[in-house]
Protein backbone atom coordinates (compact mmCIF):
# COMPACT_ATOMS: atom_id res chain seq x y z
CA UNK A 1 0.00 0.00 0.00
CA UNK A 2 0.68 3.62 -0.67
CA UNK A 3 -0.02 6.72 1.62
CA UNK A 4 0.45 9.93 0.33
CA UNK A 5 -0.27 12.66 3.02
CA UNK A 6 -0.81 16.25 2.23
CA UNK A 7 -2.13 19.43 3.59
CA UNK A 8 0.27 20.41 5.98
CA UNK A 9 1.84 24.28 6.25
CA UNK A 10 2.87 27.31 8.32
CA UNK A 11 -0.15 28.58 10.48
CA UNK A 12 -0.61 31.00 13.40
CA UNK A 13 -1.61 29.79 16.93
CA UNK A 14 -5.60 29.29 16.99
CA UNK A 15 -5.81 28.84 13.26
CA UNK A 16 -6.35 25.58 11.17
CA UNK A 17 -5.24 23.00 8.60
CA UNK A 18 -6.57 19.73 7.21
CA UNK A 19 -4.04 17.24 6.21
CA UNK A 20 -5.60 14.44 3.81
CA UNK A 21 -3.78 10.65 3.54
CA UNK A 22 -4.69 9.02 0.40
CA UNK A 23 -4.15 5.33 -0.02
CA UNK A 24 -3.58 3.21 -2.66
CA UNK A 25 -2.86 -0.28 -3.51
CA UNK A 26 -5.23 -2.04 -1.29
CA UNK A 27 -8.56 -2.32 -0.04
CA UNK A 28 -8.64 1.28 2.10
CA UNK A 29 -12.32 -0.08 3.68
CA UNK A 30 -10.09 -3.23 5.53
CA UNK A 31 -7.76 -1.06 7.26
CA UNK A 32 -7.67 0.84 10.62
CA UNK A 33 -5.93 4.47 9.48
CA UNK A 34 -3.84 6.73 11.75
CA UNK A 35 -1.94 9.55 12.34
CA UNK A 36 1.29 10.38 14.22
CA UNK A 37 3.30 13.25 14.96
CA UNK A 38 7.17 13.93 15.16
CA UNK A 39 8.30 17.16 16.60
CA UNK A 40 12.12 18.33 16.59
CA UNK A 41 14.30 16.43 18.73
CA UNK A 42 11.42 13.79 20.03
CA UNK A 43 9.95 10.78 19.75
CA UNK A 44 6.69 9.84 17.27
CA UNK A 45 3.86 10.06 19.52
CA UNK A 46 0.22 8.67 18.88
CA UNK A 47 -2.32 11.86 17.25
CA UNK A 48 -5.59 9.86 16.28
CA UNK A 49 -6.76 6.79 14.81
CA UNK A 50 -10.06 5.85 13.10
CA UNK A 51 -11.97 2.54 12.91
CA UNK A 52 -12.42 0.79 9.60
CA UNK A 53 -16.04 1.70 9.22
CA UNK A 54 -15.26 5.10 10.89
CA UNK A 55 -17.57 4.22 13.84
CA UNK A 56 -14.63 4.59 16.37
CA UNK A 57 -11.94 6.95 16.81
CA UNK A 58 -9.43 7.31 19.71
CA UNK A 59 -7.59 10.41 20.42
CA UNK A 60 -4.36 11.85 22.59
CA UNK A 61 -5.08 13.09 25.51
CA UNK A 62 -3.29 16.38 23.97
CA UNK A 63 -5.43 16.57 21.14
CA UNK A 64 -8.79 15.75 22.03
CA UNK A 65 -11.40 18.67 21.44
CA UNK A 66 -9.37 20.27 18.95
CA UNK A 67 -8.74 17.60 16.31
CA UNK A 68 -11.22 15.26 14.21
CA UNK A 69 -10.15 12.11 12.44
CA UNK A 70 -12.65 11.11 9.69
CA UNK A 71 -11.86 9.32 6.46
CA UNK A 72 -13.96 8.76 3.32
CA UNK A 73 -13.88 4.91 2.32
CA UNK A 74 -14.79 5.98 -1.43
CA UNK A 75 -12.09 8.23 -1.61
CA UNK A 76 -9.38 5.60 -0.38
CA UNK A 77 -9.15 8.67 1.65
CA UNK A 78 -8.34 9.96 5.80
CA UNK A 79 -8.15 13.55 7.21
CA UNK A 80 -7.31 15.15 10.43
CA UNK A 81 -9.05 18.37 10.85
CA UNK A 82 -7.06 20.23 12.99
CA UNK A 83 -8.73 23.29 15.16
CA UNK A 84 -7.06 25.96 17.81
CA UNK A 85 -3.20 25.08 16.66
CA UNK A 86 -0.84 25.27 19.06
CA UNK A 87 3.00 25.84 18.71
CA UNK A 88 3.65 22.59 20.21
CA UNK A 89 0.98 21.28 17.75
CA UNK A 90 4.38 21.73 15.24
CA UNK A 91 5.82 18.57 14.17
CA UNK A 92 6.34 16.02 11.14
CA UNK A 93 2.74 14.49 10.90
CA UNK A 94 2.24 11.10 9.38
CA UNK A 95 -0.40 8.79 8.52
CA UNK A 96 -0.03 5.04 9.15
CA UNK A 97 -2.45 2.24 7.93
CA UNK A 98 -2.97 -0.91 9.38
CA UNK A 99 -4.45 -4.52 7.20
CA UNK A 100 -5.48 -6.68 9.43
CA UNK A 101 -9.24 -8.67 11.50
CA UNK A 102 -7.69 -7.58 14.75
CA UNK A 103 -10.68 -5.32 16.64
CA UNK A 104 -9.61 -2.00 16.81
CA UNK A 105 -9.39 -0.87 20.07
CA UNK A 106 -6.51 1.01 22.28
CA UNK A 107 -4.04 -1.01 20.92
CA UNK A 108 -3.85 1.53 17.15
CA UNK A 109 -2.26 4.35 20.03
CA UNK A 110 1.04 2.19 19.20
CA UNK A 111 2.93 2.62 16.02
CA UNK A 112 4.28 -0.71 15.43
CA UNK A 113 0.62 -2.34 15.32
CA UNK A 114 1.01 -0.42 11.97
CA UNK A 115 2.39 -1.84 8.72
CA UNK A 116 2.44 1.13 6.59
CA UNK A 117 3.27 4.51 6.22
CA UNK A 118 3.20 7.50 4.84
CA UNK A 119 6.03 10.62 4.16
CA UNK A 120 4.77 12.63 6.48
CA UNK A 121 3.55 16.46 6.08
CA UNK A 122 5.44 19.44 8.02
CA UNK A 123 2.60 21.07 10.06
CA UNK A 124 4.31 24.66 11.49
CA UNK A 125 2.22 26.58 14.01
CA UNK A 126 3.85 30.17 14.92
CA UNK A 127 3.21 32.08 18.65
Amino acid sequence: VQLQASGGGMVQAGGSLRLSCVSSGRSFSEDVMGWFRQAPGKEREFVASISRSADMSDYAESVKGRFTISRDNAKNTVYLQMNGLKPEDTAVYYCAAEHSDAAYGLGYRLDEWYDSWGQGTLVTVSS
